[in-house]
């Protein structure tokens, strides 16, 4: 399981950052010809339409690496019973409103049926609008491949953030040990 997680986070990860750079560039092109009198007439609409990819692949993204809002402080506070009937509540409230969206976003794809967009009528609005049941359906096959791990946490009460910071601590400890050396 933890190797599908990886993977799967790796190839958000790589698609995601794909989909940033070419956001990128196209702004870039967008200001150059824009600067030199000649506009691109696409550039508003595809690079919203990318804007929403990014969100929504990005949203995934973190439900894997589980970056996304929590409350763990809140969670963990509560006695080991209570925190895990909160956690699996929780869950189940998360992957039911992303696989309902998904419904939702998958139905609305079927009632575009031959639409595109407007600058660019080859386009299809079903493509462009396809990444709405995609983000929510890998939104929570991330959620589902992260939970062996959160549920771990959660059950030994181990916070991410004092963990990510107690790490930083000791490598900053770590970095500074030859100089703390020379000191004495």
């Amino acid at each position: 399981m933890q190797f599908a997680a990886v993977l799967f986070r790796r190839t958000l990860e790589v698609f995601t950052m794909t989909l940033i750079t070419f956001l990128a560039l196209i702004v870039i092109l967008a200001v150059i010809f824009r600067y030199s009198g000649y506009s691109l007439v696409w550039y508003d609409e595809v690079a919203s339409v990318m804007l929403a990819w990014i969100t929504y692949y990005g949203a995934a993204l973190a439900a894997v690496r589980r970056s996304h809002l929590s409350f763990s402080g809140v969670l963990l506070a509560l006695p080991l019973t209570l925190r895990k009937i909160v956690f699996l509540m929780g869950e189940a409230i998360v992957i039911a409103m992303f696989a309902t969206m998904a419904w939702a976003g998958w139905f609305v794809l079927q009632i575009m049926g031959g639409e595109t967009l407007i600058s660019l009528p080859w386009v299809g609005l079903q493509f462009t609008q396809s990444v709405i049941p995609v983000g929510c359906a890998l939104f929570v096959i991330g959620q589902l491949l992260s939970l062996p791990e959160a549920w771990q946490r959660m059950v030994t009460a181990l916070d991410v953030e004092t963990e990510e910071m107690n790490h930083e601590i000791a490598k900053a400890q770590k970095s500074d040990a030859p100089f703390n050396e020379r000191a004495a």
